[in-house]
């Protein structure tokens, strides 16, 4: 990453929000003095908050594609070093763990048949790679006769030209790299179909007893259980086969790329939205309720009302938003933060403190945030629109809110003879979430209670 290019993006988005302040301070002179705001100021205006979105955006994908080069980094030296793997450079260790775990996969599918298996080499794995990059573009018919050997040396034939797990590996990695419900809930891979714990919500009693009596509390914590079960979702894009032979272009690579996109939007939408017995979300999942700040029923979220049906309300509408954060308890303060859409931040942005400081904060050093009220924001367009009685911003610790659940990555299988002359490639995912922390997060109603 270019070291220039990271300072002038934080240079323009400093003179982005300069300009922010200079042109709404403007357009609040202009309303004061004459009751209504000069057309050519408000478009002046808009232009403005793009071009600080723009920064604001810009800022987050290259601290998303820094961190996701660190977590990369730090997992393949663990393994380097877990596993005694000697190489002369990072690609050289790539390569060797690229081939060990091919030949673990291989292993694994001769045990099942009951047929013997020789681990392959360097060369063995670069001509079984190529066999199947062929055996995928112009169809298991079509191969030569060393084709097939080089695939039968790996694995049985009515099975080896199955295994392909850098193609799965491939997309799994886009799907994550693209929902931000991920970067801030608890993640956890599964080998069943649902992930269970225990609540434990009850307390021991207490109470005064005398020297010659037993006390009378016999009060005893009660522990419960929560479940989060996975459920399927999948596509199913078709290429015509003479489109895979000849395309100038990986069309295979093209198709997975949109579907891993589609799967990343799709989960991301159902982490905050989803209902109905199905992926349950932070904002449209549960039943919500009243929180005065002694919280409320267990199951339930709380909710404070911003006092106006769609709007915040007031002469001080950033009263609200203290109000939210009061309602959370201070366990859950250190770890707390804003989630919420753009049009939200655009709102909260001409927010002022009683000294007329800005309230929202954008972040000018990389690695920080943008914040509200020196909270971090996690920008989730999914969030609601600001509407009637519509639940468009959250405060809380998501990680200890919110549990996502993965049984496995994406897996494809190959079909080129039910829809001839298409070959399609059904791809399935199984994921689960749902809140396991109830009093983790608040929510802020845009509604009068």
């Amino acid at each position: 990453m270019d070291l220039n290019e990271i300072k002038g993006l934080l240079d323009k988005q400093g003179e982005a929000f300069d300009a922010f302040k200079k042109s709404h301070t403007e357009q609040l002179d202009e309303l004061k003095k004459k009751g209504a705001t000069d057309p050519l100021l408000v478009e002046r205006m808009g232009k403005v908050e793009k071009a600080l979105d723009s920064a604001v955006e810009a800022k987050a994908a290259i601290e998303a594609k820094l961190e996701a080069e660190k977590k990369e980094r730090e997992a393949l030296e663990a393994r380097i070093n877990r596993e005694g793997i000697k190489a002369g450079s990072v690609e050289e260790a790539k390569r060797a763990i690229e081939i060990k775990d091919f030949n673990v996969t291989l292993a694994a599918v001769a045990s099942d048949q009951k047929r013997g298996f020789a681990p392959l080499d360097e060369k063995g794995y670069d001509a079984y790679k190529s066999a199947f990059n062929g055996f995928l573009r112009k169809n298991e018919r079509l191969l030569t006769a060393e084709e097939v050997k080089t695939l039968s040396v790996g694995s049985d034939p009515d099975g080896g030209y199955f295994v392909t797990p850098d193609i799965t590996g491939r997309i799994v990695k886009k799907v994550y790299e693209t929902s931000p419900i991920r970067q801030i809930a608890s993640v956890q891979a599964i080998s069943t179909d649902a992930l269970e714990g225990i609540e434990d919500n009850g307390e021991a009693g207490a109470g005064y007893a005398g020297e010659m009596t037993q006390g009378s509390d016999t009060t005893t914590p009660q522990v419960g259980k929560w479940r989060i079960p996975v459920f399927w979702i999948d596509t199913e894009p078709k290429a015509t086969q003479q489109l895979l032979d000849d395309a100038a272009v990986d069309i295979e690579g093209w198709l997975s790329g949109k579907v891993g996109d589609k799967f990343s939007r799709f989960e991301n939408s159902e982490f905050v939205n989803g209902a109905a017995n199905k992926i349950l979300g932070l904002a449209k999942g549960y039943t919500a309720a009243a929180d005065s700040g002694a919280g409320v029923t267990w199951g339930q979220v709380g909710y404070v009302a911003t006092g106006s049906d769609g709007a915040f309300a007031g002469s001080n509408p950033a009263d609200k938003l203290i109000d939210l954060m009061g309602a959370l308890k201070g366990a859950y303060l250190n770890n707390a933060r804003w989630l919420t859409r753009r049009s939200v931040v655009t709102l909260i942005r001409k927010f002022k403190d009683g000294q007329g400081n800005y309230l929202w904060q954008p972040a000018f050093t990389l690695g920080t945030p943008e914040s509200i009220m020196g909270f971090p924001v996690t920008r989730a367009e999914d969030m609601p629109a600001v509407a009637s009685n519509s639940y468009s911003l959250a405060f809380g610790d998501f990680a200890a809110a919110y549990q996502i659940v993965d049984r496995q990555g994406i897996r494809v299988l190959r079909d080129p003879y039910t829809a001839k002359p298409f070959i399609k490639f059904y791809t399935t995912k199984r994921v689960g979430g749902g809140v396991v922390n109830f009093e983790a997060y608040k929510l802020l109603k845009f509604g009068t209670s």
